[in-house]
C-alpha cells in the first residue's frame, strides 16, 4: 500500500476547508484536503452568499460580538475577490457588489434601524427615492445601502478547486477515511480508500472542517463528538419572472427575510430566502412554509407581483462549537485535541478568519524533508479522483410548486 507523510490533512471540502487549505499551501506546508462527497455540499453550497459585515447584527444599537468578530471580512474578501490580495479569487462571479436593507413600518423597525450604523467597517448609505431599485420603490420608510458583496458560491468553489486540483482527493463515502490512534490521544496515519485503491497518510496534523460531519469524525477519532451543536434552517426557493434582489427586510434586531438571486440553468431567476422566516420554518412542512413566505414577501415587497412562480424549499443545519444554551457562536470556532484541530466557521464570510486560527496554532512550515514529501504526494497520488463541485439546491430539486 502506497505511504505518504504530510504536514496537513484536511478533511471536510466547504470554505472553511478549502480556505484552511489554501492558505497552508501559500505558507509553505505540504497539505491535502479529502472529500467523500462534492466540494461544498451541505452548508456552503447551500449558504445565500452574502459576505457579512455585521451589520443586522446591530440592529439595536450595539456592537456585538458576533459584528466584531465578523466586521473585517467585507474588506478581506474583496481585496481577494479583486486580486490584490491572496488568495486570487478574481474568477470568482459576484452576483453583486452591495446588498440593501430596507424596513417594515413598525416602531421597533424604526427604533433599530437607527442604531444600526453603530461602529462596523461596513456602513449604511441612504439611498435616495430616485435611486431605488425599482423592487424597492413601494417600500415605507428609508432603503440603505451595505457595502456586503454577494459571491456565486458555485464559483466560489470551482475557483478554489482549480487553484488547488492536485491536493484534493475523493474518498469513498463509506470507509474512505480510516484513523490510527496513538495511545496519547493523537492521530498516527489516515488510510483513505477511493474504489479499489488504498494510501496511507502520514500527517503531522489533521484539520477536520467537516460541518456536521466533525462530529462522527471526531468519534472515530477517540474524541469527544458532543462538542458540535446543531441550529437547523428551511430556506425558501422562488423562481420565475422576478427582479434581482440581495438584501435584507429589517424588523427590530431580527432580520425578517433575507433575499439573493441567482440564475438557474434555464435562465431563470431564482430568489433564495431565508432570515426570521428560515428559522420559524423549521417546525413547518414545505409547502406550508412556502405559503407563509408568500405573505411575508407580499408585505415587505408591496407591489411585487408572486402570481406567476414557482417555490420550493431545502432544510440544511448549521454545524457549529457547541456554545451554552445553544445559542449562536459570535464567531469562528477552534478546538486542540493532541494533533486535531476541528473547526467550525459559523458563516461563508468567516472563511479567511478560520483559515487564520489554524494556521496560528499549526505554526511555519518544517523544512527538514518538505522536498522529499512533495515529491512523493505528487507522485503517488498523481491519477487520484478529484471531487466535483456540488451544484447548489435550486438545480438539485425537482419538487416545485405554484401558490395560489
Amino acid at each position: 500500500m502506497d505511504s505518504v507523510e504530510l504536514d496537513v490533512l484536511v478533511i471536510g471540502g466547504g470554505v472553511a476547508g478549502l480556505w484552511v487549505l489554501d492558505a497552508l499551501c501559500r505558507g509553505g506546508h505540504e497539505a491535502i484536503l479529502v472529500e467523500h462527497q462534492s466540494l461544498g455540499t451541505g452548508q456552503t453550497v447551500c449558504s445565500q452568499g452574502i459576505i457579512h459585515g455585521g451589520l443586522k447584527y446591530t440592529l439595536m444599537g450595539r456592537l456585538t460580538d458576533s459584528a466584531k468578530a465578523i466586521r473585517e471580512m467585507p474588506g478581506i474578501w474583496r481585496a481577494c475577490l479583486d486580486g490584490s490580495c491572496e488568495p486570487n479569487l478574481s474568477d470568482v462571479h459576484v452576483s453583486a457588489g452591495y446588498c440593501h436593507l430596507w424596513r417594515t413600518t413598525s416602531l421597533m423597525s424604526q427604533v433599530g434601524m437607527i442604531g444600526a450604523r453603530a461602529g462596523l467597517q461596513t456602513k449604511a448609505v441612504v439611498v435616495a427615492g430616485e435611486d431605488r431599485p425599482v423592487v424597492l420603490e413601494a417600500c415605507p420608510g428609508e432603503v440603505f445601502r451595505l457595502d456586503e458583496q454577494v459571491v456565486d458560491v458555485p464559483s466560489l468553489l470551482e475557483c478554489f478547486s482549480r487553484r488547488m486540483t492536485e491536493q484534493l482527493l475523493q474518498v469513498d463515502a463509506e470507509g474512505g477515511v480510516e484513523f490510527e490512534t496513538s495511545g496519547g490521544g493523537e492521530i498516527v496515519s489516515v488510510g483513505v480508500r477511493r474504489g479499489g485503491r488504498s494510501c496511507v497518510l502520514r500527517p503531522r496534523w489533521v484539520v477536520l472542517t467537516a460541518g456536521s460531519g466533525n462530529a462522527s469524525l471526531r468519534e472515530q477519532a477517540g474524541l469527544s463528538g458532543e462538542t458540535m451543536q446543531l441550529r437547523p434552517l428551511h430556506m425558501v426557493m422562488v423562481r420565475g419572472d422576478l427582479p434581482e434582489l440581495h438584501g435584507h427586510c429589517a424588523d427590530g434586531a431580527k432580520t425578517r427575510v433575507t433575499i439573493t438571486s441567482s440564475r438557474d440553468h434555464a435562465g431563470r431567476r431564482v430568489w433564495l430566502v431565508g432570515g426570521q422566516v428560515a428559522e420559524d420554518g423549521v417546525e413547518m412542512d414545505g409547502a406550508s412554509l412556502c405559503a407563509r413566505v408568500k405573505r411575508e414577501l407580499n408585505e415587505v415587497l408591496p407591489g411585487v407581483a408572486l402570481d406567476e412562480v414557482e417555490w420550493a424549499s431545502y432544510r440544511v443545519d448549521r454545524a457549529e462549537g457547541r456554545t451554552g444554551g445553544l445559542g449562536r457562536p459570535s464567531g469562528v470556532q477552534v478546538s486542540v485535541d493532541g494533533n486535531v484541530i476541528t473547526g467550525w466557521p459559523t458563516k461563508l464570510a468567516l472563511g479567511p478568519a478560520i483559515a487564520d486560527e489554524v494556521l496560528r496554532r499549526i505554526g511555519p512550515a518544517m523544512a527538514d524533508d518538505r522536498g522529499t514529501c512533495v515529491a512523493d504526494s505528487k507522485t503517488v497520488l498523481a491519477d487520484w479522483d478529484r471531487p466535483k463541485v456540488a451544484e447548489p439546491p435550486w438545480e438539485r430539486e425537482t419538487q416545485w410548486i405554484e401558490l395560489d
